[in-house]
């Protein structure tokens, strides 16, 4: 990781403004959306890696965080109460949010005015028999080309395309390698030419764990699959891939490793037939780990580059040279973020809680 910038700009909790109750009608549970106020500081301090979060606290380390986040920057709570939330994604034809409650086997929407819906259920494991685990559901969601909903699913142990979301009619794109299932498809992106790179760690199994019992690979890696249904493995030399983009111009991929007490945001170059070169590590995760709960997850990036990441306790953002640039704390375990609306807002999933932030940054593909 590059050196990074001694200085600090902070923003802080004022209030926790209005709440609105909205109920979803497929199980009468309600959410909770609260508006949080921010008010930006200009002074500066050094980075503190043990320093406690602050849930809506905007901490810069460097002055290029202030073109990436304005001086009104609000975090707002859209939906609380859920299990475990991830993979979120916007639908960009129709105006609504997806995401997926891991735990709980299914995929919500949030759309604007509207609140919480349930979208799919079982979203992630679809077997006739009770699933030997906790987290069963989908996770990584992205719409392809054609606008049709593609999950990693961990109960399944697959990558797999939603085809009639009435009778959840869905097929596999790749749940093998090699003659083997897959461990547990964990997040996913679109390459410009079709290609679908994703990540494979064993988190859908029943132990989590690297010697689960019915873990078939000896590895956990990262995959393309190819338009014509081609499957490649890329690197098996990551012992937890996680969130996975590519930087705008496709000639960098990112990858997180959540490898507890190693855990870090990788980088590798793109080769012209589309395997990955020159792997490295962009940025360390474990120093803020082993002060905060959570660990490298997620990942998007801006039209500039700039790089989103699911943190511990947090979203970092990280300039294209992996200088630590700001963080927004959600204070909890924070999963995943997502483009969405006209493309200056950034959605994120942390625990239990659905947020978003309006930024001056622009999202890669608006």
């Amino acid at each position: 990781m590059k050196k990074l910038c001694s200085f600090v700009l902070a923003a802080l909790l004022i209030g926790g403004g209005s709440t609105i109750l909205t109920q979803a009608s497929a199980n009468n549970k309600k959410w909770h959306t609260n508006r949080v106020g921010i008010e930006h500081k200009k002074d500066l301090s050094p980075i503190d890696t043990k320093a406690p979060t602050i849930p809506g606290r905007i901490v810069g380390y460097d002055s290029r965080i202030n073109s990436i986040v304005p001086a009104d920057a609000k975090l707002e709570k859209l939906a609380d109460g859920f299990l475990w939330v991830e993979g979120p994604v916007w639908n960009r034809n129709e105006k609504y949010l997806l995401f997926s409650d891991v735990k709980a086997n299914k995929i919500y929407k949030w759309e604007p005015g509207k609140g919480i819906s349930t979208y799919l259920s079982p979203s992630g494991y679809t077997g006739d028999t009770p699933f030997n685990g906790i987290e069963p559901g989908s996770n990584g969601l992205i719409f392809d080309s054609q606008g049709r909903l593609v999950m990693c699913q961990h109960g399944n142990r697959r990558v797999a395309r939603l085809e009639n979301r009435e009778n959840n009619t869905q097929i596999a794109l790749a749940d093998r390698y090699d003659n083997k299932r897959l461990n547990s498809p964990n997040d996913l992106v679109y390459k410009s030419n079709g290609d679908l790179y994703f990540t494979d760690p064993p988190y859908g199994l029943p132990t989590q764990r690297h010697d689960d019992p019915e873990k078939e690979l000896p590895f956990s890696g990262v995959y393309r699959l190819s338009p014509d249904g081609e499957l490649t493995l890329l690197t098996d030399e990551i012992r937890s891939p996680n969130g996975i983009v590519f930087s705008p111009d496709e000639k960098i991929l990112y990858v997180s490793d959540s490898t507890t007490k190693q855990s870090r945001w990788l980088v590798y170059d793109v080769a012209p037939d589309g395997t990955l070169q020159n792997g490295r590590t962009f940025a360390d995760g474990w120093t803020w780990e082993r002060n905060r709960q959570g660990n490298p997850d997620g990942i998007k990036v801006d039209r500039a580059g700039n790089v989103y990441a699911a943190a511990p306790e947090a979203v970092f953002i990280f300039a294209p040279d992996g200088t630590l640039l700001g963080s927004i704390e959600t204070g909890v375990r924070t999963s995943n973020v997502a483009w969405g609306e006209d493309g200056h807002s950034l959605f994120i999933t942390a625990n239990t809680a659905i947020y978003r932030i309006r930024l001056t940054a622009t999202g890669d593909g608006y």
